[in-house]
C-alpha cells in the first residue's frame, strides 16, 4: 500500500512557477545568448534614459522606446524556444504555439501605446516649448542604432521575422517601396537590393536615427528647438504605422480566423475530399491558425454504409494533410435506412376499418340565400331561373360510399386487380334515393353490392 499523507502539498505561488519555466529555458545552451544581448539592453535603455533627461529631447525618447520594444522582441524569442521545449499537456491539448503569438500581439500594442504617449507630450510640448541640449543627442542615436544592428544580425527572432514578412506592408514600407522603384530606373544595378520588401524593423530604426540627425543640425545652425518636437511626432507616427499591420495580423491568429490566402487552397482540397470513393458529404469544416506558419482544423465526414472507415480515413488525411498539420477527422456512416416491407399479412384485428367511408360535403352558402329548387342564390329583383336541375346542394346528408376493397401498398391485406364486370356492378347508396339505383346504365335490376350476381347468388 502506499503512503498516506495527511496534510496536501501546498501549490506552487506564480512567482515559483515563473522561476522554474525560467530554469527550463536557462538550462539549454541557446538561450544564454538571448539572456546575454537583453542584459546589454537593459545597460543600454539606462544609458539612454540618462540622457533623454539631460539633454531634454523628446526625439531622442521617442527612438529610446524602439530600444525597449527591442528588449520585448528578446523576450519573444525567448519564450519561442520555450514553447519548442514543452509537449502538449490535458490543458494545452494543442501545445503551447499561442504562447508566442500573444507575446508579439502584446509587444506591438506596447510599442503603439509608447507611441500615443509620445505624441500627447509632443502636443504639449509645442504650447510651450524647452530648450534642447545637443551634447549627447548624436551619442545616444548611434549608441541605439549599434545596438540594434548587433542585435539584429546575432539573434534570429523567429516569431518577428514571420509576422514582418506574413503582416501587410505599411506605409512607410510603401513609400520605400516607390522611392526604391524611382531609384532603381536610374540605376538598374540596385535592383537587387532596393526592390525587395524591406525589413520594416530596419526601416523604422533608419528613419529615426535619420530624423534624430536633422534635428541635431538644424538646432546647431539656428537653434530651432521646435524641430525635436516635430521629429518625436515622425518617429512616433512611424512606430504606430509600422505596428499596427503586426497588431492586426497576431490579432486574428488569437481569434481564430482562417488566414485569407489559405482559403482557396482549402476549398480546393475539400473538392477533392468530396469526390473520393465512399465520401458522400464534408460538412462542419473549421480551420484556423494554431500559431505562426500552424493551421489546425476539424471536419465531419459522411460515408456510405458499405465504405471502409479506415480507407476514407486514410485518404482524407492524406488530401488535408498538406496544408493542414494539426487534423481532426470524425467519420460516421450514412445513417439512413431503407423500410423493409413485410411479406407476412397483417392480422385483420390490427386495424379495424370500417366497411363505409363517409364523405362530408361542404357546406355552400347559408341556407337563408339559398332556393330550395336551384340551389342558386336567390334574388329579389331577378327573375326565376329558365331551368331548374334536380341537385340537392347543402341539405342533403353526407355521401356514404361502399369501402370492400381495401388498399393495397404493403399493409397486408388482400389486393388484386378488380374484374371488368365488377367496376359496372358497383352502386352507390345514397339515402332517401333507394339503395338499389346504380349507374346510368340501360339495366335496371343491377345490384348494389359487389360481389353477388343478378339473380342475388354470391359469385364463385
Amino acid at each position: 500500500k502506499g503512503t498516506i499523507h495527511l496534510f496536501r502539498k501546498s501549490q506552487r505561488s506564480l512567482v515559483g512557477k515563473l522561476t522554474h519555466e525560467f530554469r527550463l529555458v536557462a538550462a539549454d545552451r541557446r538561450s544564454w545568448k538571448i539572456l546575454l544581448f537583453g542584459a546589454i539592453n537593459l545597460i543600454c535603455i539606462g544609458f539612454l534614459l540618462m540622457w533623454c533627461s539631460s539633454t531634454n529631447s523628446i526625439a531622442l525618447t521617442a527612438y529610446t522606446y524602439l530600444t525597449i520594444f527591442d528588449l520585448f522582441s528578446l523576450v519573444t524569442c525567448l519564450i519561442s524556444y520555450w514553447v519548442m521545449m514543452k509537449k502538449p499537456s490535458p490543458a494545452y491539448s494543442f501545445g503551447f504555439e499561442r504562447f508566442e503569438v500573444l507575446a508579439v500581439f502584446a509587444s506591438t500594442v506596447l510599442a503603439q501605446l509608447g507611441a500615443l504617449f509620445i505624441l500627447k507630450e509632443s502636443a504639449e510640448r509645442f504650447l510651450e516649448q524647452p530648450e534642447i541640449h545637443t551634447g549627447r543627442l548624436l551619442v545616444g542615436t548611434f549608441v541605439a542604432l549599434f545596438f540594434f544592428f548587433f542585435t539584429m544580425l546575432s539573434v534570429r527572432n523567429k516569431p518577428f521575422t514571420y509576422v514582418s514578412e506574413a503582416a501587410s506592408t505599411s506605409w512607410l514600407q510603401e513609400h520605400v517601396a516607390d522611392l526604391s522603384r524611382s531609384i532603381c530606373g536610374i540605376i538598374p544595378g540596385l535592383s537587387s537590393i532596393f526592390l525587395p520588401r524591406m525589413n520594416p524593423f530596419v526601416l523604422i530604426d533608419i528613419a529615426g536615427a535619420l530624423a534624430l540627425c536633422i534635428t541635431y543640425m538644424l538646432i546647431e545652425i539656428n537653434n530651432y528647438f521646435a524641430v525635436d518636437t516635430a521629429s518625436a511626432i515622425a518617429i512616433a507616427l512611424m512606430t504606430f504605422g509600422t505596428m499596427y499591420p503586426m497588431s492586426v495580423y497576431s490579432g486574428k491568429v488569437l481569434l481564430q480566423t482562417t488566414p485569407p490566402h489559405v482559403i482557396g487552397q482549402l476549398d480546393k482540397l475539400l473538392r477533392e475530399v468530396s469526390t473520393l470513393d465512399g465520401v458522400l458529404e464534408v460538412r462542419n469544416e473549421h480551420f484556423w491558425t494554431l500559431g505562426f506558419g500552424t493551421l489546425a482544423g476539424s471536419v465531419h465526414v459522411r460515408i456510405r454504409r458499405d465504405a471502409n472507415e479506415q480507407m476514407v480515413l486514410a485518404h482524407v488525411t492524406n488530401r488535408l494533410y498538406t496544408l493542414v498539420s494539426t487534423l481532426t477527422v470524425q467519420i460516421f456512416k450514412d445513417d439512413w435506412i431503407r423500410p423493409t416491407l413485410s411479406s407476412v399479412p397483417i392480422a385483420n384485428n390490427i386495424l379495424n376499418l370500417s366497411d363505409h367511408h363517409v364523405i362530408p360535403m361542404p357546406p355552400l352558402k347559408a341556407a337563408d340565400n339559398l332556393n330550395p329548387v336551384t340551389s342558386t342564390p336567390a334574388k329579389p329583383s331577378s327573375p326565376p331561373p329558365e331551368f331548374a336541375f334536380n341537385t340537392p346542394g347543402k341539405n342533403v346528408s353526407p355521401v356514404i360510399l361502399l369501402n370492400t376493397q381495401t388498399r393495397p401498398y404493403g399493409l397486408g391485406f388482400n389486393h388484386g386487380s378488380a374484374p371488368y364486370s365488377s367496376v359496372l356492378n358497383q352502386g352507390f347508396g345514397t339515402p332517401g334515393m333507394g339503395a338499389t339505383q346504380g349507374f346510368r346504365t340501360g339495366f335496371t335490376n343491377v345490384p348494389s353490392r359487389y360481389g353477388t350476381n343478378t339473380h342475388g347468388q354470391p359469385r364463385p
